[in-house]
């Protein structure tokens, strides 16, 4: 009889629930639950529904009951930043911001006035996004510091639902490592920077690595499920799962975690805190075994899903493909990693103003659009790899895509024809793979993550782009 585990992987626009088990030494995986998700926009701003993702969590769980096959454990993991603060009743203190919300606008210079941005990144080593945790929690100083007053308990999202299920708080150091708030070396919250920031750090719960156990299900939770089972850590920030699933791993290759953001690094066992790494805005983001996740978030997939949407998804992926291959001798590119596109009214209107800013032709046809947005990824993606090669010292043949970017065949063939290396593509599902691994290893089914990577690698098909390089 099989053993199953579950793993919660819920991204910025859709979640979903897989099993996985072992079968003659090859990972198997099976979707049983999928469900829409998307920041609302509210009197407050930009939020997340969070009863609503909760609803659909446990929906899931209970389909496993359905189905006849009861994981012996389960982990979610979200995307990184955002979080909940609980007062003394663990009830949720104002708003679930998303991390696109705008009120984190000029907190930056709020935040550097108490330290300033190159003694940050010295101590955390986690690139400036105006999105971190830390900004957004300097907007809560500002806007309403009485939930800061009232506020017991920090939570990153995740480890707000595992609450929710066990009835345990833990927090998960790879994805508290997001919040620009953990030392780069200590790897640990930094309290002396939270007490500089006027947080008041007893709110910071310990960090747990992931494969620890939170707890059973509460008996709520066990009865509305029809069984309970062990809630264990992933690594809950979504990237750090995905990386866990890269096949080739290590520090001699490149990925790419590839979906609504692209993520784009090598791992590290020492935080590169350099100024020219700063200058270049890299991140030392925490991974599985204190792994560092040395990286660069890009805009990613975000701009042409945003466009197929303006078009009124009149045309699928593959036929936006064929049509930017079609435009390819379209002349305009922009800067993909612009903050004009992380949250624009109108997408289209933000890559042809791009292009008009910059004296470039205009794209008008949807190919001519679709064309000026993969080239302009794929130049940022062959561009990162050479300034990782130099500030690592490192040289990279290989650049491996996982996750649901990992289809995006177009993409991947210019990835290599731009960078001059040899790009695998595959597993697409790399993000709940890499929770299922956590959970296996810790229960005895991997001897360490090599053994599970090599798993990876006999259990799911790659897809082989030639750089020519």
């Amino acid at each position: 009889m099989s053993t199953y585990y579950l793993a919660v992987d819920i991204g910025a626009s859709s979640g979903r629930h897989i099993l996985g088990h072992l079968e003659d030494g090859m990972l198997k995986l099976e979707e049983i639950h999928r469900f829409e998700n998307g920041m609302k926009r509210t009197p407050d701003g930009l939020c997340w529904d969070i009863p609503a993702l909760f609803d659909e969590i446990r929906t899931g769980i209970k389909k496993c009951r359905e189905l006849g096959k009861i994981p012996v454990s389960m982990g979610i993991d979200t995307w990184a930043v955002d979080y909940v603060l609980l007062d003394e009743q663990d009830q949720i203190l104002g708003a679930s911001y998303g991390y696109r919300d705008s009120r984190t606008e000029g907190m930056d210079q709020i935040v550097y006035g108490k330290i300033p941005e190159a003694e940050l990144y010295g101590r955390t080593g986690i690139q400036k996004q105006i999105f971190n945790t830390i900004f957004q929690l300097e907007a809560v100083q500002q806007s309403h510091p009485e939930y800061l007053k009232k506020a017991k308990t920090f939570l990153m999202l995740p480890d707000y639902f595992h609450f929710l299920l066990t009835g345990v708080k833990r927090s998960e150091y790879t994805n508290a490592t997001s919040t620009q708030l953990v030392h780069a070396v200590a790897n640990d919250w930094d309290r002396e920077l939270i007490g500089r920031l006027g947080l008041d750090g007893r709110m910071f719960l310990p960090l747990s690595q992931p494969g620890t156990t939170v707890g059973e299900f509460t008996e709520e939770i066990a009865r509305e499920a029809g069984f309970s089972c062990r809630v264990v850590l992933p690594a809950t920030h979504d990237t750090a799962s995905a990386v866990m699933a890269v096949p080739c791993g290590g520090e001699d290759c490149l990925y790419i975690s590839s979906g609504t953001w692209s993520l784009m690094g090598t791992e590290n066992r020492a935080a590169i805190c350099t100024e020219e790494s700063r200058q270049r805005n890299f991140t030392n983001e925490g991974g599985y075994e204190y792994r560092y996740r040395y990286l660069k978030n890009i805009m990613g997939l975000w701009m042409i899903q945003s466009v197929r949407h303006e078009l009124n998804d009149a045309y699928s992926f593959a036929e936006l493909c064929e049509m930017a291959d079609q435009c390819r001798d379209f002349p305009s590119r922009v800067n993909a990693n612009d903050p004009a596109f992380l949250a624009p009214e109108n997408m289209i209107g933000a890559v042809k103003e791009a292009c008009r800013r910059t004296g470039q032709p205009v794209p008008e046809t949807p190919g001519q659009l679709a064309t000026v947005i993969y080239q302009s990824l794929a130049d940022c993606y062959a561009e990162t790899a050479e300034e990782l090669e130099g500030l690592t010292g490192s040289h990279y043949k290989t650049i491996h895509i996982v996750g649901g970017g990992s289809n995006a065949g177009y993409l991947n063939r210019l990835t290599a024809e731009r960078s001059g290396r040899r790009v695998l593509a595959g597993p697409a599902e790399a993000t709940a793979i890499g929770n299922l691994l956590a959970q296996m290893i810790g229960a005895g089914e991997f001897s360490g993550l090599s053994e599970a990577r090599a798993c990876v690698a006999r259990s799911f098909d790659l897809k082989t782009y030639e750089g020519g390089r």
